[in-house]
């Protein structure tokens, strides 16, 4: 028999073939001719069977051109059941930031413009006064990640001197990032003290000496540590602090601004708490519980935070206007704590009743069977995510698809629209706690048509 790859057309024939005509007038023609390459190949591999002349390659070559035009960032469904999914982004934007981030970036703003003035003015101007009045610091500064609010907080303060740290705060993050590795490109040189369960004041006070340019606490956010432990308390280290004469740095992580503490989520302090209890700067996130854009944020002493902005590595490390308008937006919901709630994403979803959740997914079971899909609705587990709250079971409700648990995983993966569920004993599970209720259709057409 005859191998009908054999047979296959020329790349120059199917370009000026009238089939590919209106693919030719609506793209450039080396995407075009790159999308004929790519169909081509496919057909001499065998991975589908050859298409027959004209309009199936036509066709062919649109999948492939359609493949090529599709952004590499673009939007998923997180039905993961993990909130502030890292892989998947963290945090989802309010709407009141959204407004703020097409406002901004539709034109030209005040970024580094001082209106009452008429002169040149500071990015690092933007969000203060909000982030003074929801923390209680005196002043701050907002740069691009927590990451880098570490290494310019301590290279202000520490650089060739000593940052005196426990060793059962030395963590790793997500991506196989370490605390100490990142600690340690900023100049400053770590000196360890006690031991991984048990780190006790006298610990950091046996290690002071002349070289100390810094005390350092990480808020162990990811992971908890139970049994024979201790930990010298944040108010502990400030007082060693002032009897010392050392700035202490508190690597608070999460970006908490309100207690969860009625919704059953416990143990993590606010940003609040870490100012009151004498920090001197206090470093956190955006988007992770403060439910904001990604961001650097250190909130603390003013004549710190004055050294911060003066140090020439802020400019590398320095925020975008689109960051800061989402920024300024988020922080703005949490003058009415309970608008915060209700509006900033992360927040609602992980404080929605369970109740709430369970008759979304039950409508969308009742959907997904009228389009012939079956599906039941079952009980689940939620968790925070995004390195908080780590020992948190958040109570929710998934529904649990009957289909083949790999193939269905796969077959939603690569929809047009992505959702990313979780397999949990032999089944695919798409939790609706961490899926906002404004995706609830969205949500089930994108399974609908990948599961037709």
């Amino acid at each position: 028999m005859a191998d009908p790859r054999r047979d296959l057309p020329s790349v120059s024939a199917l370009l000026e073939s009238d089939a590919l005509r209106p693919l030719l007038a609506r793209a450039p023609r080396p995407l075009v001719t790159a999308a004929v390459r790519a169909a081509l190949d496919a057909a001499r591999r065998g991975a589908r069977p050859t298409p027959e002349e004209g309009e199936g390659w036509a066709g062919r070559v649109a999948e492939a051109l359609a493949e090529q035009e599709r952004p590499s960032l673009r939007p998923v469904l997180n039905a993961s059941g993990v909130v502030l999914h890292t892989n998947l982004g963290r945090a989802p934007l309010a709407a009141a930031a959204l407004d703020a981030v097409k406002a901004v970036a539709a034109g030209f703003s005040n970024l580094e413009y001082d209106l009452d003035a008429g002169a040149r003015g500071s990015r690092y101007s933007h969000c203060v006064e909000l982030l003074r009045e929801l923390t209680g610091a005196e002043d701050a500064i907002v740069v691009n990640n927590c990451a880098a609010a570490l290494v310019l907080a301590l290279n202000t303060v520490a650089d060739g001197r000593e940052a005196i740290v426990s060793r059962g705060e030395l963590i790793e993050i997500g991506g196989s990032f370490r605390v100490p590795d990142i600690m340690a490109k900023s100049g400053a040189r770590l000196v360890e003290v006690g031991t991984t369960n048990r780190t006790r004041l006298d610990d950091y006070r046996a290690a002071v000496g002349e070289r100390t340019g810094a005390l350092v606490k990480v808020h162990r956010s990811n992971f908890t540590i139970e049994g024979f432990v201790a930990e010298a308390t944040l108010r502990e280290l400030a007082a060693l602090a002032a009897e010392t004469a050392l700035p202490l740095l508190h690597d608070f992580g999460s970006g908490l601004l309100l207690s969860l503490d009625a919704f059953g989520l416990r143990g993590e302090p606010t940003a609040a708490d870490a100012v009151r209890d004498g920090a001197t700067l206090v470093l956190m996130s955006g988007d992770k519980l403060l439910g904001g854009p990604q961001a650097g944020i250190v909130v603390g002493k003013a004549t710190a935070v004055a050294r911060l902005r003066r140090n020439p590595l802020t400019r590398a490390l320095r925020v975008d206007k689109l960051t800061l308008a989402a920024l300024e937006a988020t922080l703005t919901l949490y003058r009415d704590p309970a608008r915060a709630l209700r509006e900033v994403p992360a927040l609602a979803m992980l404080t929605a009743p369970a109740a709430e959740v369970e008759a979304r997914a039950a409508r969308l079971r009742e959907s997904l069977a009228a389009r012939g899909v079956a599906t039941a609705v079952v009980e689940s587990v939620a968790t925070v995510g995004g390195g908080a709250f780590p020992s948190a079971r958040i109570p929710s409700f998934a529904v649990a698809l009957v289909a083949e648990a790999r193939d269905a995983e796969r077959r939603l993966r690569a929809g047009e629209l992505p959702v990313i569920g979780r397999i949990a004993d032999d089944r695919l599970l798409l939790d609706l706690r961490s899926v906002p209720p404004s995706s609830d259709q969205s949500l089930g057409d994108a399974v609908a048509r990948a599961l037709a």
